[in-house]
């Protein structure tokens, strides 16, 4: 009979709000404060940390406490982050009530919600150009929402059967670069919309796909929206499972060297089965810049002085 380890719920409580500065600390790594964060450097690659909260700069992945002993140290399976994380073995072997089922070994839940969604809208609308009333549709329908803790803003994806699957979080603090994936969450059902026609257009962050939508609003509901969060492709191809009419992709990441490699290689697993692929490319580093500088120069022409 299979056997897991079961750890009480004040251990589980404790391992994933572990500071995670602290405990870099106790293991011998210099960790810096920059600005209201903490910077580690591994490996010659910057990571950002706030409390338990993790992101790789470069890779642009982050995650909670579970995931940094997985992701840095090796701890492979949820016991051995566990022990790792808390420094004792904790937990206790416990028989498989149901022999041949697989256990998850983290449960997705998504982040605690805020009483309302304030602050994530007035951060969206100053500092990423979106208005609200655009952003109504998402809200009410629960693709956006306010974190409870830290406020982050949280982007949701969810299944065919309209189940929470993924959840993207996005710091909205002025010096907050955080961002990551909720622990737990399957890439397959990353934040996306599903319309009625042949095409999709694949994004590498929510933020760049609502920007995307606002700057070419007309009929957008009737296309398909995706947001890898990061640059690999599981939600695309599902997308593509549950949606069997579509047959055009336009790729939409990133003006860098990141996104310019994913789009190459993903696009040529796209073609290879049979979808007709297209690639845009922003003007600046992604389409939420874009948008920025389109925002900008419309304030500075409205706020000039009207020529003699």
């Amino acid at each position: 009979m299979g056997k897991w380890i079961e750890f009480t719920v004040e251990e589980r409580i404790r391992a994933r709000n572990l500071d995670l500065v602290s405990f870099l600390r106790s293991k011998g790594e210099e960790v810096k404060r920059c600005g209201r964060e903490y910077q580690w450097i591994h490996d010659g690659q910057r990571v950002t940390i706030n409390g338990n909260i993790w992101f790789h700069q470069y890779e642009r992945v982050g995650g909670d406490p579970l995931s940094f002993a997985k992701r840095f140290f090796g701890q492979q399976t949820y016991p051995e982050q566990m022990e790792f994380l808390l420094g004792t073995k904790g937990g206790q072997p416990v028989s498989n009530p149901k022999p041949g089922r697989k256990k998850t070994a983290v449960e997705f839940v998504l982040p605690a919600r805020h009483e309302n969604h304030d602050r994530v809208a007035a951060y969206l609308y100053k500092r990423r150009g979106l208005p609200t009333r655009f952003l109504q549709p998402f809200f009410d329908r629960g693709m956006i929402y306010e974190a409870a803790d830290y406020h982050n803003a949280v982007f949701v994806g969810f299944d065919a059967d309209g189940k929470p699957r993924h959840a993207n979080l996005r710091g909205i603090g002025t010096n907050s670069p955080f961002k990551g994936n909720a622990e737990g969450s399957d890439p397959r059902w990353s934040f996306h919309w599903t319309g009625s026609d042949d095409t999709v257009y694949l994004f590498e962050a929510p933020v760049d796909l609502l920007s995307w939508i606002w700057m070419n609003p007309k009929d957008w509901q009737r296309h398909s929206y995706a947001a890898c969060c990061g640059v690999a492709d599981p939600v695309l191809w599902q997308m593509l499972e549950d949606n069997p009419g579509i047959r055009r992709v336009i790729l939409c990441l990133d003006n860098d060297d990141a996104g310019r490699a994913a789009a190459e290689r993903i696009g040529r697993k796209v073609k290879a089965a049979g979808y007709a692929v297209s690639v845009l490319v922003p003007r600046f580093k992604d389409w939420n810049e874009d948008l920025m500088a389109i925002k900008n120069r419309r304030e500075g022409d409205a706020g000039s002085c009207p020529r003699a």
